[in-house]
């Protein structure tokens, strides 16, 4: 499968993706496995598998390799470092943290990983990743220049310095548990920015469909979603987050 033409051809037809984010530190095997057919049959788009700390070996391994084995949807790694690679994925977001105040984030990582990805024979997405206030433990394992909150228009030029660097996917982050969304002004920002040279995701303090909807008319071409579907009983929820970011997406097909 070629995620980034699935991504396209989701976003022309449906206008926003919805990606359901498990971090096997917090959920593995089962547990996993059950989160992601939920997922599947709920309406999200894609899986995502990773994490800041834990998401790595055989729990990893393991996680990732049974999910493939038992739903359709790409899986696609979301690695808080080298170590968050495994060979059972589809693909993997080839990051580097924009503004990590640290160069191993820039390039060191990067040089540690391509030849892993590469003998794994992983599609690597080239990816930028932005962390927005306040940043929560991503920002922190990271030693993130936080981008503040009330500054769409840094938000833009680091859209800006994304797509003349090259990345196909622009991930805007404002961390796992964040009490809230990042503003919609910003997000707005930088989706104008992004226009439609790069692939650009949301994820960080989304708790309801509402926030969904709104991130999506804001200019967001999907959401990732991990704390939401960790929390108690999936019932239907993963499907009322699909219909409200389906909804929002037709309105600019």
């Amino acid at each position: 499968m070629n995620v980034l033409k699935y991504y396209e051809e989701k976003i022309n037809a449906q206008g926003a993706m919805l990606f359901s984010l498990i971090d096997p530190d917090k959920l593995y095997g089962e547990k996993a496995l059950k989160v992601a057919k939920a997922s599947e049959e709920q309406g999200a788009d894609a899986i995502l598998v990773g994490g800041s700390i834990g998401a790595q070996g055989s729990v990893l391994d393991e996680t990732v390799k049974l999910i493939k084995e038992s739903i359709s949807l790409p899986v696609v790694l979301y690695p808080g470092n080298v170590s968050g690679l495994t060979k059972y994925a589809d693909a993997v977001y080839f990051m580097r943290m924009l503004n990590s105040a640290d160069v191993y984030w820039h390039s060191i990582v990067q040089i540690q990983g391509a030849p892993v990805v590469q003998r794994m024979g992983l599609q690597a997405i080239p990816t930028t990743y932005v962390i927005i206030e306040p940043g929560r433990t991503v920002g922190w394992i990271g030693n993130a220049n936080l981008l503040p909150r009330d500054r769409p228009d840094l938000g833009a030029a680091c859209a800006l310095a994304a797509k003349f660097s090259g990345s196909k996917v622009l991930i805007t982050d404002s961390g796992s548990g964040a009490p809230s969304p990042a503003p919609l002004n910003m997000i707005s920002a930088i989706a104008k920015a992004c226009g439609k040279d790069l692939f650009y995701f949301y994820g960080g303090g989304v708790k309801t469909p509402q926030q969904a909807e709104k991130i999506i008319e804001a200019g967001a071409m999907g959401i990732q979603i991990g704390n939401a579907f960790e929390e108690g009983r999936l019932s239907n929820k993963i499907e009322r987050f699909s219909k409200a970011i389906r909804k929002a997406g037709k309105k600019r097909i």
